[in-house]
């Protein structure tokens, strides 16, 4: 099958990629789209280290599975979990300690004509759903997964650094939470997408040192890092939504001084992202900035890599907006 691989930090199109031979409980998907994330590059630049298939963001069609779920259109998480071992047993699935990742770890991933995932995984995708706003539910699922880690209350005043891919959506969420929000980037075209959402928005280089109950760090650089956490007060929270190649250099100490609680954050729950989109009160469709067919694969990864485009997506098949 055609496919984007990735080997050895590079990534190449590719038209002899076996397809998927799945065991028992796992089906497989003709993907119609799929989407660029920072992670997705990160990885090429060796984040991790992966060979295979890249890309974790997508809807498709169920080819082969359980009768009940050929030819429905789906969207799915992206953790293949063993329900054995002690993460799974506690509840903590998605830290199982034998998983694999949909096209980061283990597992090829979605910039492929085909993929494979456990049945389990997958969500029916609302017939009046296009396909260009359904492949939004994983990063809009990582962006809910905020509130379910942290506490936001209507009188905290947070901070979305970053106002990139995930930045948008994150800060669409919390617009919802209806806290004293504000999202600084640096980018001119990418804050007036958030206005126009009647989200306040300023320049980094407008932040007060230690004046925000919340930072969630979502620019996908390790200098956000501490622009984040001078941004966060004593006693406050900081979450990292960021994944990057290299190590990130920090003052421990001072993070002890300051009692600065830090959350990582990465997968969210699908049902409520989907919920979202179905009934318009998200519509992440302003945020895509480019289309490539899947054979234009590798343009469309350096296209995501320039700072003034948001979502990228991959037209891998006729697109759906219409059927289960």
């Amino acid at each position: 099958m055609r496919a984007l691989w990735l080997e050895d930090r590079r990534i190449s199109y590719r038209e002899d990629v076996a397809e998927p031979d799945p065991p028992a409980g796992e089906v497989v998907i003709d993907v119609t789209c799929a989407g660029v994330c920072a992670t997705d590059l990160e990885l090429v630049r060796g984040y991790y280290s992966y060979t295979g298939v890249l890309g974790h963001e997508f809807v498709g069609v169920v080819a082969r599975g359980p009768a009940g779920l050929v030819g429905r259109r789906v969207v799915g998480e992206i953790n293949a979990v063993c329900h054995d071992c002690p993460a799974c047993r506690a509840g903590r699935s998605t830290h199982c300690e034998n998983r694999t990742v949909l096209g980061i770890v283990g597992r090829d991933g979605a910039f492929a004509e085909k993929l494979a995932l456990p049945a389990e995984n997958l969500h029916p995708v609302p017939a009046d759903v296009p396909d260009e706003v359904a492949v939004f539910t994983e990063p809009l699922a990582a962006a809910l997964e905020i509130l379910e880690q942290v506490d936001i209350h209507e009188s905290d005043r947070v901070l979305v650094l970053g106002a990139g891919r995930l930045g948008q959506l994150v800060a669409r969420v919390l617009h919802r939470a209806r806290c004293e929000l504000v999202v600084a980037g640096g980018h001119p075209e990418k804050l007036r997408l958030l206005e126009r959402e009647q989200i306040r928005t300023i320049d980094p280089e407008e932040l007060t040192p230690a004046s925000f109950d919340v930072v969630i760090e979502c620019t996908g650089h390790r200098d956000g890092f501490s622009t984040a956490r001078r941004a966060v007060r004593p006693r406050g929270t900081l979450v990292m939504k960021s994944t990057y190649a290299g190590e990130l250099a920090l003052d421990a100490s001072a993070i002890v001084v300051d009692e600065i609680t830090l959350v990582g954050s990465r997968c969210g729950p699908f049902g409520p992202a989907l919920r979202l989109l179905a009934d318009g009160a998200i519509d992440p469709r302003p945020l895509i900035g480019a289309r490539f067919p899947l054979h234009e694969g590798v343009a469309a990864l350096r296209a995501a890599e320039r700072p003034d485009v948001l979502k990228v997506l991959l037209e891998v098949a006729a697109p759906r907006s219409r059927g289960e």
